[in-house]
This record gives C-alpha cells, structure tokens and sequence, in this order.
C-alpha cells in the first residue's frame, strides 16, 4: 500500500494543478472485470449500470471489455446525453420507473442526433403499477410511436412492483389489450435483500430461493396466459453487483445480469459476496496547512491535549473513508467542512504541504458527480481525462 500510494502521491504532485480529484485504477479495473466476467452463465447477458459508471468513457471502456451492448439508466439526464452518443446496437433499460412528465420531457427534448440510435424502439421503459401502464400507453398514443415496457415484480425487496399474481395478470392484460401502442419487453426483478436480510430474519438461501420462486412464477404466468407477448428476445432483468455470484447457477430464472459498483468497488461494497473485487477508485486531496499543535477556537491553552500533529485539507466532507496514509481522520472537534477539513495525523507520520491524502468513496453513484472529471491511472500514470455525464 504505501509504494502504491506514494507512486500516486508522486504523480499527482507533478500534475498539472492540486485540486481534489477522483482516481480510476485502470489496471485493478481490469482485474474486477476479469473477475465479473469468470462469474457470468453463459446463457445470460451483462447490463452496466450507469449510475455506478456516470462517464462516456469510462461506460464505453467496461462496455469494450466485456463485449456487452447493454445499459441501465436510472437519470433521464444521463438518458437524454447517452442518447446522442450510443449507435443502432446498443439497448437501454430504465432502473427504476420515470415520472410519465419526465419520459415525455425526455422525447419532446431529444438532442440532435448524428447516430443511429431509435429512442423507440432501443429504450425498455420500467412500470410498476397498472397506472403507470396506462400512463405510458397514453403516452405513446399521444407521441403516435410504438413505446417498450418492462415490468418491474417485487421478488422480496418491498420497494415496489408487481408483487403479487393478480396484480401482474392485470398490468400484463393491459399491455395486451393495447400492442398497437406498447409493446412488452420483459421483467425486472431486483434482489439485494438476499445478502443483507439478518440471518436471523431469513438466510441468505432462502431468500433467493423464494425470489427465484416467485419470478418464474411470473414468467410461467406470462407463457400460459399471456403468450402473444412471448419471445425469445425478452429481456429478464435481475441480480445486481452484490448478489451476481448467487446467479451463476443455469436454473436461475434471469437471463440479463446489471451489474455497476463491482467495477469500481467503493466502500459500501465491502461484502462477502464481492470479496475477490479490489478497490479500483480513489479521492485524491492536497494537503493545505500542516500544525504540530493546533490550536482550536476557544481551547488554546488545551492544544497540547486536543491534538498533536494535524492538518487542513482542501474539501474533505465527502461520503468516503479516510484511506491512506494509514491513521488520519477526520478532527471531530473542528468539524467537517466542504472547504477546507481539519484531520488528526498519527505521530509517525511525515505529512507535508501540497502532500496528496486518499480516500474511498463509499458508494459511486453520488460521489462522482462531485467533481469534474476522472482521472484514469495506468500503471501510476494518469491518463487523459474523462469527463463525466451531464447530470441537469
């Protein structure tokens, strides 16, 4: 750790400017996605998801890597800037259910396009109620264009969807009832409740027994009752990056696995499933001022008990853990500060001004969208950088 980290601090120091910024490992990203790859069936598709991913580049390079043409969106800004950028192949599904004002936002503001890309036909809209069906499908009538819908079943989260049998046969009746204006592209199943449900509530067997049991009940329904809207190009969505292991088997009931935060690992992701994943991103922040005693406001005559070596920080109150060097954290005396952090420093440790200091994200998704642009590192080199996705 230390010779990785002083490489980066080395590096960062010649940059061309200090300023808080977020690291990509290119080659331990490489390694996770060797990883993700041993653990896929071979009868089941890859989906990035790009929430975890938010940059062009860094979406087209994982896309590149593991042969995959397939996207999940969850921000209709991000939708509506990826949609001037993918080609004819590529095919998108929304994560989560959109506001019917937002998906008619999103095609009544379709950048110009140069590419090949049919908003119509290579976008899976997700529903979960039957009144969203009948949003969406009023919608397409007044948009006189064909929309896909995927509907989303509730297979242990509780966050929403289709949970029961009846209600399912009600949205799927009215997809049938109008295929001139909505045509049914599949199920999405969400399932990370399996590996963070207490042992003591239900094991992590059972719950993905019963999560299994009940989407294929849903796809059983749909071949004996509604098979108009069978086809072998449905899509059958589920798993995530904490339960991707728990799918490898071939009777499991998806056959297209999304899969996002495991790329890059950020903190929250430090479960057992997602073990033999490495960290892959980092935050990186110069060191402002350094203090053998500092002094806080109001206790001068206490410096000596409050705190012994010390530093400020440029940012610092970010979702992420103080990483490296080994020992420093955040003062909780003098608080944390979107401008400048005061952080306590082990008494062995050499911290210097203009010093880089590291930390882990706890999650991707957010924490990205905070600054700039990715710096990717290649063997302890940065590389051109890349931008982020356009999140207004």
């Amino acid at each position: 750790m230390d010779a990785y980290f002083k490489t980066l601090n080395k590096e960062l120091k010649n940059y061309q400017r200090a300023i808080p910024c977020l690291l990509v490992d290119l080659d331990i990203l490489d390694e996770n996605i060797t990883e993700a790859i041993s653990n896929f069936r071979r009868d089941a598709s890859l989906r990035i998801v790009v929430k975890s991913l938010p940059s062009v580049q860094l979406i087209e390079y994982i896309l590149q890597q593991t042969n995959s043409n397939k996207l999940m969106i969850f921000h209709q800004p991000f939708l509506t800037d990826l949609a001037s950028l993918l080609d004819n192949k590529a095919d998108v599904l929304l994560g989560k259910p959109m506001p019917i004002k937002t998906a008619d936002y999103f095609y009544k503001n379709l950048p110009q396009q140069h590419n090949e890309f049919n908003s119509f036909t290579q976008i899976q809209w997700l529903v979960d109620t039957e009144k969203r069906v009948e949003e969406y499908i009023n919608l397409a009538k007044q948009l006189n264009q064909k929309l896909r819908l995927n509907i989303e079943i509730d297979v242990g989260l509780h966050r929403g969807g289709f949970a029961s049998l009846e209600n399912l046969r009600k949205g799927l009746l009215l997809i049938e009832n109008n295929q001139e204006f909505v045509e049914f592209s599949g199920f999405m199943g969400y399932d990370p409740h399996v590996v963070k449900l207490p042992w003591v509530i239900r094991s992590e067997k059972k719950a993905m027994q019963l999560a299994n049991q009940f989407y294929e009940k849903c796809k059983n329904l749909l071949q004996k009752e509604f098979s108009v809207l069978w086809n072998e190009r449905l899509t059958f969505n589920g798993a995530g990056s904490p339960t991707l292991n728990l799918h490898k088997k071939q009777n499991s009931p998806i056959n297209d696995i999304a899969i996002g935060s495991c790329f890059v690992k950020p903190a929250a992701f430090d479960i057992p499933s997602l073990k033999n994943y490495k960290p892959a991103t980092f935050i990186a922040t110069p060191v402002l001022k350094t203090f053998l005693n500092s002094t806080l406001p109001g206790l001068e005559a206490l410096k000596s008990i409050f705190t012994k070596k010390s530093a400020f920080i440029y940012g610092g109150f970010w979702k992420a853990n103080y990483y490296y060097p080994k020992g420093i954290k955040q003062n909780n005396l003098f608080g944390a500060s979107t401008n400048q952090t005061m952080i306590s420093i082990p008494k062995n440790e050499t911290l210097k001004v203009d010093d880089f200091i590291f930390l882990r994200p706890h999650q991707s998704e957010f924490v990205f969208l905070q600054f700039g642009e990715i710096l990717p590192i290649r063997k302890g080199k940065i590389q051109q950088p890349w931008q982020l996705l356009n999140n207004s």
